[in-house]
């Protein structure tokens, strides 16, 4: 029986993980460098893509300040949010897909 830990895996040829070309996170506080975005993609796809990350961005500051519910996020609070961490403000869709982010409201 051969142990794993004995022998390293071969690097694998071609696999479906696209490279990553960032700066390795160096701690929790300190995220990973940019990654270019994949070339080719139709324009939508890149827009979709910016207000994902813009919307995540807002969704974590708006926990961070004590809103942990969708309907306690209104279009104000979650400008107001986007002014304080220096982010444009943010669309109705955008708004949208920030509450889509925050947890429920749990049943009691």
């Amino acid at each position: 029986m051969r142990s794993s830990a004995a022998a390293p895996r071969p690097a694998r040829a071609g696999g479906s993980a696209p490279a990553r070309r960032g700066r390795p996170a160096t701690s929790p506080t300190h995220p990973a460098g940019k990654v270019p975005l994949p070339a080719g993609q139709p324009r939508e796809w890149y827009e979709t893509h910016n207000r994902r990350l813009k919307a995540m961005r807002l969704a974590i500051a708006l926990l961070d300040s004590g809103v942990y519910t969708p309907e306690r996020a209104t279009d104000r609070r979650i400008h107001s949010v986007a002014a304080r961490i220096g982010v444009h403000p943010p669309s109705r869709t955008t708004c949208r897909v920030v509450r889509a982010l925050l947890p429920a409201a749990s049943p009691r």
